[in-house]
């Protein structure tokens, strides 16, 4: 068991962590002692009555992260949120200059955020549960690459000019995928931008090993980060490729312990929970 100030000394960047996977791995981090900076930014994506989501999934999106800043604080933790767009391509820079205003260098990052959009390469309106789907578009491609592989190196690039050029020895970098071996049916972009994120995290594994970096890519299994219906739960169940619906603080316990001191010889992998 890890010791619950295991991490006290480390500074922590989440981004997507106004809610689900993010926010609940932020306290993760918190909880042990690192100091976390969260990056969100409120989705105001068009009301899509095919969703058919339950009540309040929305609205956790939309919110801003003041709620999850406050019960780190509560607890006893230090946390400190800022609303950016990681599609904007000064983004990176302006985050790592405000985490290090707030705590000093930063050791871990956490890739956790995401853009997604259900688009195919078939001719329909609507996706095999009902929601409204889009053709693969310059569009598409652009908005899902831009959060999901873009900004993803960019931090890790990031991430790294600055530990290098203060001759730091110790870092984690972790990001989180979807998607399976065959693509991503009708989330064609989503998934592809995913697996160009493992390629950055497996490149950076290698090329920061001398400097004490690990990074691996945390692959969740179906995770109720407020989005799970019963038609959910009855595909998991009948599926051969999942076994249950996992709760965010238990990817975010995983997440914690990848940049523990005990993970310091896992890199390099792709780490599918089942």
């Amino acid at each position: 068991m890890q010791n619950e100030r295991s991490l006290a000394g480390h500074v922590a960047i989440v981004t997507g962590a106004n809610h689900g996977i993010g926010a609940a791995t932020a306290a993760a981090l918190a909880s042990r002692g690192a100091a976390v900076f969260l990056t969100y930014l409120r989705s105001r994506e068009p009301a899509d009555p095919g969703r058919n989501l339950p009540p309040g999934y929305d609205d956790a999106r939309g919110a801003d992260a003041g709620a999850v800043v406050a019960g780190i604080d509560a607890a006893g933790g230090r946390a400190v949120a800022l609303e950016t767009d990681l599609a904007a391509a000064d983004a990176p820079a302006l985050i790592f200059d405000a985490a290090e205003e707030a705590f000093g260098p930063v050791d871990i990052l956490i890739n956790n955020a995401s853009c997604w959009v259900a688009d195919s390469f078939r001719p329909a309106e609507h996706d095999r549960i009902g929601r409204r789907l889009a053709g693969v578009s310059p569009a598409t491609l652009d908005q899902v690459f831009a959060v999901d592989a873009r900004a993803a190196a960019l931090m890790i690039a990031e991430f790294a000019r600055r530990h290098i050029a203060r001759g730091a020895s110790w870092g984690r970098i972790v990001g989180l995928s979807s998607g399976g071996p065959l693509g991503f049916p009708e989330e064609v972009s989503y998934g592809a931008a995913k697996s160009a994120q493992e390629d950055f995290t497996m490149s950076a594994a290698l090329e920061l090993a001398d400097h004490g970096v690990t990074a691996n890519v945390v692959h969740p299994p179906v995770t109720d980060t407020g989005w799970i219906t019963p038609e959910v739960e009855r595909f998991v169940h009948e599926s051969e490729d999942h076994f249950h619906v996992a709760d965010p603080a238990q990817v975010a316990r995983v997440i914690a312990y990848l940049v523990s001191d005990e993970a310091a010889l896992i890199t390099a992998n792709v780490i599918r929970l089942r």
